[in-house]
């Protein structure tokens, strides 16, 4: 009777020491997370814009990083760059293609912790009807209790891309052929 006592006190320690991935799903309802791009406008300046309806989750665990996984759709009709008849010809067969396209994906093929909090995600953009791999440098910003009795956990991503890569061959001069892109994502612990 001790030994098995003993054993299952062993089992349960053990256990309660074993760290599990974290499910969030990002805060979009709230506004705490965006989706964000900008390009060169002609060499002389950067044009900014964003995306705003998206949705996505992520797993996160802390002992074990490389683990980590990220899923988003953005609806790319929802394209606004302060204009709108830009915006308009953004949603075109120039650009976004949304009427065939309707939806850019990012899903996440591997995640490779580095030293203060930044890391790299490997993973697959589709954009325009086109999959290609993208690498996103990432920055944890923080994780604790919200004031609403959850928990929160924020990241940044950056990446860059030829929009020529992803089938969108409009010319808006050599200064303006890749895109960088932001995603600053808040998590709610599921």
């Amino acid at each position: 009777m001790k030994t098995l006592l003993a054993t299952s006190l062993l089992a349960l320690s053990l256990l309660g020491t074993q760290a599990y991935a974290e499910d969030y799903k990002i805060d979009t309802e709230g506004m705490h997370s965006a989706i964000q791009f900008r390009i060169k406008h002609l060499g002389y300046s950067w044009l900014y814009g964003r995306f705003n309806d998206f949705a996505g989750t992520f797993s996160y665990d802390a002992a074990k990083p490389e683990a980590s996984k990220v899923a988003v759709t953005i609806k790319t009709t929802s394209v606004d760059s302060n204009h709108a008849e830009r915006d308009k010809h953004l949603r075109s067969a120039d650009f976004l293609n949304v009427e065939k396209f309707p939806e850019a994906k990012f899903e996440s093929t591997a995640f490779k912790a580095g030293a203060d909090g930044k890391s790299t995600i490997e993973g697959n953009l589709t954009l325009n009807g086109v999959t290609k791999p993208v690498t996103l440098n990432v920055e944890e910003i923080g994780a604790g209790d919200d004031p609403w009795g959850g928990y929160r956990r924020g990241f940044e991503g950056k990446t860059s891309f030829t929009l020529a890569d992803f089938g969108i061959n409009y010319d808006l001069g050599p200064a303006s052929k890749e895109v960088e892109l932001t995603l600053s994502v808040e998590g709610i612990r599921q």
